[in-house]
């Protein structure tokens, strides 16, 4: 556990992510994903499941942009799957056992917030009597300011805000393993629970993409200008995975820190400073990851 692992290159670093589940975290190379939950018992379960990206499968999902597109659904399947894995390793110690109906359910609710967040701030900015570029800002303001909003009510629940500490665990392990640093709990703790890859400073950049996108597309009415909001969701998202990648590849340069600097901002509502306990759930499943990727040389 306390080995010293070598700085990775930024391409392998690009393919390390994660992301925190109930009570765990789990950690993702290109070919595998392995999810580890802290039980009652303070063990730690881990289960590793193999990844079959359509990338891999169809070459031309593999072009810039279309693989955004697909990354951008994958990872929403991926991370419903390990939420669903983590919600039963918990619930199994109190006799509960839950279904694949109540996963559909709850990916209906999730796409039904990720629609939300793209319609209700377009028909709050119509009552405002905007046109042009001053509507797509302003519009983009107000879905800020609900995101903000949504992130402070979430996290004065007392059970997802140990989600945001196991959020802030695998934030410090990624940071530690790409700095090079030993990952044991003593090491990673020090380092920032902050990183320009998360999905947070995804999601900001999304917003910036659409102020963008919506700008250039043509008036053609109330309804069609709706419609672009829901349509356009996996061209923004396939941009925005784009301008992401990028971010993490020329992360030193001034240009890239100023553009990932409101994302790391929200961040600070998006994860809390994890206990040692949950750097060692984060720690055991980046460990299993790095022997994955090194076992077949990803």
């Amino acid at each position: 556990m306390g080995k010293t692992l070598a700085k990775k290159k930024d391409e392998q670093s690009l393919a390390f992510g994660g992301q925190a589940l109930i009570e765990g975290v789990m950690m993702r190379s290109r070919r595998h994903m392995v999810m580890c939950v802290r039980k009652s018992r303070n063990e730690i379960l881990t289960n590793v499941e193999e990844i079959h990206s359509l990338c891999d499968r169809y070459k031309v999902l593999g072009l810039p942009f279309l693989r955004g597109i697909v990354a951008l659904f994958e990872t929403l399947y991926l991370g419903f799957k390990a939420l669903f894995f983590s919600a039963n390793a918990v619930a199994e110690e109190e006799g509960v056992k839950f279904t694949y109906k109540e996963l559909v359910v709850v990916a209906v609710l999730a796409l039904g917030l990720l629609s939300f967040f793209f319609v209700v701030p377009f028909l709050l900015t119509s009552l405002l009597n905007l046109t042009g570029v001053l509507f797509n800002i302003a519009e983009a303001i107000i879905r800020l300011a609900i995101f903000i909003l949504y992130l402070v009510l979430v996290g004065t629940w007392g059970e997802f805000r140990r989600v945001l500490q196991y959020h802030g665990a695998e934030h410090k392990t990624i940071n530690a393993y790409e700095a090079g640093a030993p990952l044991d709990v003593a090491s990673v703790k020090n380092y920032s629970r902050l990183h320009p890859r998360c999905g947070t400073s995804f999601l900001f950049i999304t917003v910036i993409v659409s102020i963008v996108l919506f700008s250039v597309m043509p008036d053609w009415g109330f309804a069609v200008r709706l419609s672009y909001r829901l349509l356009l969701i996996p061209v923004i998202g396939g941009v925005s995975y784009e301008l992401l990648r990028l971010s993490g590849r020329y992360r030193d340069s001034i240009v890239m820190r100023i553009v990932t600097l409101p994302g790391l901002a929200f961040q600070r509502l998006t994860t809390r400073e994890p206990s040692d306990d949950m750097i060692e759930v984060a720690i055991k499943a980046a460990e299993e990851t790095i022997k994955l990727k090194d076992s077949l040389k990803e």
